[in-house]
């Protein structure tokens, strides 16, 4: 449940002085949280406090329309794990997004609050009825730290973490042997060790998405995993990002769901970690999404690309 602190103010009384300090209910409430909760435990700010202050081209209104709420799940550190749905009334399709599933890709959990709001504007922009499940950033523990790192709390990559076949012979030889044991690539004990990637499992067996959009940084491609029958064809482009397949890993998100699950995943990854695409730039990586999902995931397959427009 959530709690609502009133703006009421409270007049406060300081030190031997005596001099007055008006606090809000909400620093009230915070003030008597820090007394019985040890720092780093419990994060009293609100999410757009923290959102806001961190992530690049991300004003407090944009943040505080995503309406983000908070799950049931912890990070590592104790940090709540935001999500949002956006249903219409008869969804067609199921979506999910994720950003920052590595900490220092700042930019990703950024893209994916503006995609909020214009997933909010939905019948305007898309021809489908989509029920999108945002999840802005899966890695909030690396994602505030100082400075950003990839890896969670407990130094695991997310992106390594997920129950692949032979994930035990595969993932860690590719560790050892291919990343040379890079502390920021490591893939944990075993599949799905992390609270955060058990988190995301779940949220896929639970809301059982007909695509998966993974939100990256800095390379500044576009890749695609989708099941090898080659049944999904790949978007060639999304804005400025043009489709390169990388390959996949042991343990990727791209390698569970695309190709192991049958689960089309689109990652995109942004060109700067740091500084976000022109708001243009990324209506139109979204119109162009929607363009490709209606033609190759909507319940009329081949629709006219016509019917949402680029971008001049």
């Amino acid at each position: 449940m959530a709690l609502i602190y009133p703006k009421r103010q409270v007049v406060v009384r300081q030190g031997a002085t005596g001099k007055l300090k008006r606090m809000t209910g909400r620093r009230l409430a915070c003030a008597f949280f820090a007394v019985f909760y040890i720092a780093g435990s419990a994060h009293c700010a609100t999410p757009c406090d923290e959102f806001v202050a961190r992530l690049p081209n991300v004003q407090r209104s944009l943040c505080e329309s995503a309406k983000l709420q908070a799950s049931s799940t912890k990070s590592v550190s104790g940090r709540t794990l935001w999500i949002r749905d956006i249903k219409p009334e008869h969804p067609t399709l199921r979506v999910l997004v994720i950003g920052a599933i590595h900490g220092d890709e700042l930019s990703s959990a950024s893209v994916a609050l503006h995609w909020m709001r214009l997933a909010g504007q939905a019948p305007a922009d898309s021809p489908q009825a989509v029920h999108w499940r945002f999840i802005p950033a899966l890695n909030p523990d690396g994602l505030f730290s100082h400075p950003p790192r990839r890896v969670n709390a407990n130094g695991v990559d997310l992106n390594r973490n997920f129950p692949t076949p032979n994930w035990e012979r595969d993932a860690k030889a590719y560790w050892e042997k291919r990343t040379k044991k890079d502390p920021r690539r490591y893939p944990g004990s075993k599949p799905l060790s992390e609270p955060e990637s058990r988190f995301l499992h779940e949220e896929m067996l639970r809301f059982k998405p007909q695509l998966i959009v993974s939100i990256h940084a800095p390379y500044g491609v576009l890749d695609f995993d989708g099941p090898p029958s080659g049944k999904f064809v790949p978007p060639s482009r999304l804005g400025r990002l043009y489709l390169d397949q990388v390959g996949i890993f042991p343990g990727s998100l791209g390698n569970y769901g695309g190709v192991h699950k049958g689960v089309p995943v689109v990652t995109i990854e942004l060109p700067n970690s740091t500084r976000t695409p022109l708001d243009a730039e990324m209506r139109q990586m979204w119109l162009d999404l929607l363009r490709w999902m209606s033609e190759r995931l909507g319940p009329t397959p081949g629709l006219p690309a016509a019917v949402i427009p680029r971008l001049p």
